[in-house]
């Protein structure tokens, strides 16, 4: 199993080599470890190298850190280190709806990172999605579309320009009705993810997430959809290994 967005950092985990160890026990063959900021871009890098390219780093700057952004160290960081993806970046209006241009500049300048470096890009969504897709349709790139939540006429258009959806613990949540998308989705546009340590599925609400959590996710999945959880890993592995060019 691939956990395509985590955020495995020294912040959350007090024993990251221990939770490594497990979750290589419980069948984790990756996960996209994603930063949020130029000091998390930097260690999400550093744990890249120690633990053995376990966690593979994505660097970006979300947009709730935009007032610490430095497109210039970040581009350093880019260039000068091994790197899978840009990301978390994106729009949310949720938090703070005074700064969308400034917002939009961010993400836009970070674009054009992914687009120099030929990098696919993880992007965050909140209250944001027409303004995303209409940043996202004028440019030429792949990545991750991450905690989708939108509707399923904003999933076609998404794929249309070669992104796959990240789906999470939310999907498990008694309340959500993304079960609708996703019984919509071919399994080829569907990437599992845990956005840990937040956003825990069921039955494990509320509490700490972790990446081995996947596989509820992934059961969640395989029920909606009528086929096998062995199914869903295989062809969810495959989509990441698509975009990430991992054999």
């Amino acid at each position: 199993m691939i956990d395509s967005h985590a955020h495995i950092l020294n912040e959350y985990y007090d024993n990251i080599y221990g939770l490594i160890y497990d979750l290589k026990n419980k069948n984790i063959r990756y996960v996209l470890n994603c930063a949020d900021s130029i000091k998390t871009s930097k260690e999400v890098i550093e744990s890249y190298i120690k633990y053995d390219g376990f966690l593979l780093p994505a660097v970006g700057i979300h947009p709730e850190c935009i007032d610490t952004a430095d497109l210039s160290e970040l581009e350093h960081l880019i260039k000068n280190n091994k790197v899978y993806a840009v990301g978390e970046i994106g729009l949310d209006y949720y938090q703070n709806d005074t700064n969308k241009e400034e917002q939009k500049e961010l993400f836009n300048k970070q674009l054009d990172l992914a687009e120099k470096y030929k990098l696919p890009i993880v992007v965050h969504i909140r209250d944001a999605m027409q303004d995303t897709f209409d940043i996202l349709k004028k440019r030429n790139l792949k990545g991750i579309i991450h905690c989708f939540s939108g509707s399923y006429e904003m999933a076609k258009e998404f794929i249309k320009l070669g992104y796959k959806l990240g789906i999470g613990g939310v999907l498990t949540f008694k309340n959500s009705k993304l079960y609708q998308v996703i019984e919509k989705i071919d399994l080829n546009y569907i990437l599992l993810e845990t956005d840990s340590p937040y956003l825990s599925p069921e039955p494990f609400r509320g509490k700490k997430n972790n990446p081995a959590n996947i596989y509820y996710i992934a059961k969640k999945i395989s029920e909606i959809k009528n086929v096998s959880v062995d199914e869903v890993i295989k062809k969810t592995s495959e989509n990441f290994n698509d975009i990430f060019d991992i054999q």
